[in-house]
């Protein structure tokens, strides 16, 4: 913004264009839905045949429209599911903290905290375990990353299954 270039109008332009050229697309936000970040962290352990890297991935929602997904494969190997799931809850928590910066700065008034689904036992165990153990020093930047966002109260971690407790009562 302070020294835009030539490239930068080249990029403004070009979507400029995109919006321009595709009126009907768009993100839906029905009335009835509840403003509140909803996130969805996975990840799937080695799943790479060539080079056995994990793949991350999430879903972030606002209410019931998906505003923001990625899948992404890891740059190193994960020696464990957990810490797999552990570095994606990682990218996960970095995607709600810059959509509720967002979020505020557009003065979108919306739930908070969001709430970050996670299906790994283990994942939640380390979050929930503030004492680093050997075990976990490998991955010692990605739990200070989500505990600080956790203990900022910026989301609540909580598994699958109460999510599907709550889609059973109703």
């Amino acid at each position: 913004m302070a020294l835009p270039t030539n490239l930068h109008y080249k990029a403004l332009c070009r979507v400029l264009r995109y919006i321009k050229g595709s009126p009907g697309q768009g993100l839906y936000y029905p009335n009835s839905s509840i403003l509140q970040l909803k996130a969805f962290s996975d990840a799937d352990w080695a799943a790479c045949m060539d080079s056995r890297r994990s793949t991350t991935g999430c879903c972030v929602f606002l209410g019931d429209s998906l505003v923001s997904w990625k899948a992404k494969k890891h740059n190193t190997m994960a020696k464990s599911s957990s810490e797999a799931e552990y570095r994606a809850l990682a990218f996960t928590s970095c995607e709600i903290q810059w959509l509720t910066y967002l979020l505020e700065n557009f003065k979108v008034h919306f739930i908070q905290p969001a709430l970050l689904y996670c299906d790994n036992d283990s994942a939640r165990y380390i979050d929930a375990n503030s004492i680093f153990h050997e075990r976990t020093k490998h991955i010692d930047i990605d739990c200070h990353v989500v505990r600080e966002r956790l203990h900022s109260k910026l989301f609540h971690l909580l598994p699958i299954s109460t999510l599907e407790q709550v889609a059973d009562k109703s």
